[in-house]
């Protein structure tokens, strides 16, 4: 059960090891400007926004969120390939957009599986997790050695391989059935959304995200300009998700130990703590490698404490949908947003969209406390 879960993970977030770091830099040698990267970033999370709230109430209702995973992961692999067939803003924009809207089915829908094939034991999660993060780094310093002896182009003929074997890796996992009758209820997910936890918790998210936004569209063509060695980019890079593992490790004791909502805060803290750092070292290779090292907070953390508060507040009747809510209108929505807004503000601000970046997390913050106000009224795990 551990490995043909883990095996998903590590696909999926091998495809990410290519485009995030790699694929800003794709098309700045495909000659577009600050502005068309930051779309192109963009919309892949757009559609997150509503991609995954479609496949979640489909998966809910029906069930079958095996298939509703393979389905995704093929389409996403074939859209992607047509991006060897076109040149202009439109067409690369065509391509993502559809590609992303089946690539978003498929991790909401596999956070359920995992969770609910984990059972009594989905404070291990995390353990599963960490092979996405270890797929991660594996791509990023794969790449990042291929780019050494390759020209960019090879960085789509990556992502494609990658997808390829992510589609292939959906015939391992298990398919836990939810029981008829909680299907059968068909209860809305609209309630939710209107309690005041739930509106803090994306909101939080959401921010938690749009401040990751310079340093997923700019991080690499920043220390490019700082003129730091092409070897120590991937470096930088692979220690990041490195940190991360190992938070992964410690998430079943951390879990234990604190609420979901402390470590949500402690997190964004250190997020303030990450951001203005990098904004404020240059090239200095010391300042880099310590904020770096704060990414086990800013994404490892983070979003184990935001699974385990997603999982501890919605049944499993609508599951789907709450992972869903998470990876649109918290994860997604922010991403986009971020990547959007460093597009905008990248060539007047430069390594200052790093303080935008902190302002933020410090923004959400302030706003996690009240986390910690509402947590006692949903004891029972449900909302």
């Amino acid at each position: 059960m551990y490995w043909r879960l883990s095996s998903f993970y590590l696909f999926y977030y091998a495809s990410l090891g290519v485009l995030t770091p790699y694929w800003a830099l794709y098309l700045k040698q495909r000659e577009f400007s600050d502005w068309h990267i930051g779309l192109l970033l963009a919309l892949p999370h757009l559609t997150k926004l509503g991609a995954p709230n479609l496949w979640g109430w489909l998966a809910d209702r029906r069930g079958r969120r095996r298939a509703i995973i393979q389905l995704g992961a093929l389409a996403a692999t074939l859209i992607f390939g047509l991006v060897f067939l076109v040149d202009s803003l439109w067409g690369f924009a065509a391509v993502l957009i559809g590609y992303s809207f089946f690539w978003n089915a498929v991790m909401a829908q596999c956070e359920v599986v995992t969770l609910q094939s984990l059972g009594r034991d989905s404070d291990r999660y995390a353990w599963v997790r960490l092979w996405g993060s270890l797929g991660f780094m594996l791509a990023v310093l794969l790449v990042g050695a291929l780019l050494e002896v390759q020209p960019v182009a090879i960085v789509p003929v990556a992502m494609w391989a990658m997808l390829a074997a992510l589609a292939l890796s959906t015939l391992l996992l298990p398919d836990p059935q939810v029981p008829s009758r909680e299907r059968q209820a068909k209860p809305s997910i609209l309630p939710w959304l209107r309690r005041r936890d739930v509106q803090l918790f994306l909101s939080c998210a959401f921010l938690m995200q749009a401040s990751h936004g310079p340093y997923y569209s700019f991080f690499t063509i920043h220390l490019r300009e700082q003129e730091v060695a092409g070897r120590w980019v991937g470096a930088l890079w692979a220690l990041g998700v490195l940190a991360e593992i190992l938070l992964f490790l410690l998430v079943p004791w951390l879990l234990r130990r604190w609420s979901a909502a402390a470590l949500l805060s402690l997190s964004l803290g250190l997020a303030v703590v990450r951001w203005s750092l990098t904004a404020l070292v240059g090239d200095q290779l010391l300042g880099l490698l310590l904020a770096q090292c704060l990414h086990a907070a800013t994404f490892g953390c983070f979003h184990a404490a935001a699974m385990a508060w997603v999982h501890q507040r919605f049944p499993a009747a609508v599951a789907g949908q709450g992972q869903a809510l998470y990876a649109s209108l918290g994860s997604g929505a922010g991403w986009a947003g971020g990547a959007l807004l460093a597009g905008v503000i990248w060539q007047p601000l430069g390594a200052a969209s790093f303080l935008v970046a902190a302002a933020m997390a410090l923004t959400a913050l302030l706003l996690s406390s009240g986390l910690w106000q509402t947590r006692r009224e949903n004891t029972d795990g449900h909302l």
